[in-house]
């Protein structure tokens, strides 16, 4: 069945224009209900959301659109991804429902739904919501019209969880650190996380106003962090996306520690203490250094497509815990059941407070590959994938992949969630990865224009 409406990550795209309508999520919200209380009789589901001011509009849609269906509402106001994800388990909720638009800036916003396992929605549940948005919507009787509440501590209740992924033992005092909240949902949840636990926190992005999450800070504009960290003398720094699923690290140095380190140092970590469970996944964007890396130590290592469902259904599959992206998106399996920025962080920082070395020191063996990443904006009414097949575009690669020969691989992609091309180019230290990429980002430009 093709989708209409949800992508990889849920439903996106621009405030105002369809589907990211008031109306729509009213809609999406009552369609939600009747597919849920179908299957279950009655139905409560959560409602989380990030800092954008149109946050408000869509909780309240939301809420009314599940109420007609007779659903109750469990509203957490702004809270992180993946804190969604394990309230919605604890609370025994049939659903959870998350507003946000994670790492794109605040004018866009979108809705992911979570399962009652804190996983995100099998396909044949979207496909069922899909197919009801297409029916009349009808309001249950008044006495069966759901409720709602507002849980007053939330955010209390996601902190005891990040800490409680690590040991007890674990102390950060000593430890001075800069944490960079996005001005997203984890501005009020990763300072008292860190804190709490001794470490020394400085702050940069954590005063929300519903119209600067994003902008020029966050895991995807560590530029203020790494400005920061160097001004400070932190030890490292620590950032996030708008809605806490990602997280990218700053060392001492003011040097970028992406996804592909973080896995790297928590496979180390708990492949030397026996507790791995399996391999690790990585995607087609994985450094091709990380894999070599996990090879010298026995530790098996799967690509999957780009993108944390596809991640979690090869995890699923292997039987294994540990898999993410280059971007910083996460997964401890061992702990959690979805991405979290603040829980790998935690287990980055109890490697570094257990061994006392440096996050640098823990990169020690991991050489990885020179790789460049340019995104080409698509201009309106292009159809991504339609460009893809361009037999043009299929031969500039393949002359590029001629070129590189084994010395280097080349990856060209719709994203999943933001009107982009993304050209990849990896290869060995001669190459100028850099002006190979761009060259061929100019013939993609080149054809949109």
């Amino acid at each position: 069945m093709t989708r209409r409406y949800f992508g990889t990550d849920g439903i996106r795209g621009t405030v105002g224009e369809a589907p990211i309508t008031a109306d729509f999520m009213l809609k999406l919200g009552w369609a939600t209900g009747r597919v849920l209380t179908r299957e279950s009789g009655q139905a409560r589901v959560l409602i989380g959301k990030d800092t954008r001011i149109s946050g408000y509009m869509f909780e309240s849609a939301l809420e009314a659109g599940l109420s007609a269906a007779g659903v109750d509402v469990i509203l957490l106001g702004p809270m992180p991804t993946p804190g969604i994800a394990y309230l919605t388990r604890t609370f025994r909720a049939d659903a959870g429902i998350v507003i946000s638009a994670s790492h794109n800036a605040f004018a866009d916003n979108g809705i992911k739904f979570f399962s009652a396992e804190g996983v995100k929605l099998p396909d044949a549940v979207e496909a069922r919501i899909e197919a009801m948005l297409d029916e009349p919507l009808t309001t249950v009787a008044p006495h069966e019209l759901g409720k709602a509440r507002r849980v007053d501590d939330a955010a209390g209740r996601y902190i005891e969880f990040c800490k409680s992924t690590i040991p007890d033992r674990v102390d950060l005092h000593g430890l001075r650190m800069v944490v960079d909240c996005a001005h997203g949902a984890t501005y009020h949840i990763a300072p008292s996380v860190f804190r709490e636990l001794g470490a020394d926190v400085s702050l940069i992005g954590a005063n929300p106003d519903g119209l600067n999450i994003n902008h020029e800070v966050g895991s995807t504009q560590p530029a203020a962090l790494r400005a920061a960290v160097i001004r400070e003398g932190a030890d490292l720094g620590v950032a996030f996306d708008g809605d806490g699923d990602r997280v990218l690290l700053v060392d001492a140095e003011g040097r970028e520690v992406d996804g592909d380190d973080i896995l790297y140092m928590i496979a180390r970590d708990r492949h030397a203490r026996g507790e791995l469970g399996g391999g690790v996944v990585g995607t087609l964007m994985s450094n091709f250094g990380l894999a070599a890396a996990l090879e010298t130590m026995d530790i098996p290592f799967e690509r999957a497509k780009v993108g944390d469902r596809y991640v979690m259904e090869r995890l699923a599959a292997n039987g294994w815990q540990l898999g993410g992206e280059s971007s910083g998106h996460i997964v401890c399996g061992h702990v959690q059941t979805t991405g979290d920025g603040i829980v790998s962080a935690l287990q980055v920082l109890s490697v570094m407070a257990r061994e006392g070395r440096a996050l640098s020191e823990l990169l020690a063996g991991l050489e990885k590959a020179p790789q460049a990443l340019i995104n080409v904006r698509l201009t309106p009414g292009t159809d991504a994938r339609t460009l893809m097949e361009d037999a043009a575009l299929r031969d500039a690669v393949a002359a590029l992949e001629t070129e590189l020969d084994d010395q280097g691989r080349v990856l060209l992609r719709p994203s999943g969630t933001e009107p982009l091309i993304r050209v990849m180019v990896e290869g060995r230290p001669h190459l100028n990865v850099q002006h190979l990429a761009r060259r061929l980002a100019d013939d993609v430009e080149s054809m949109l224009s």
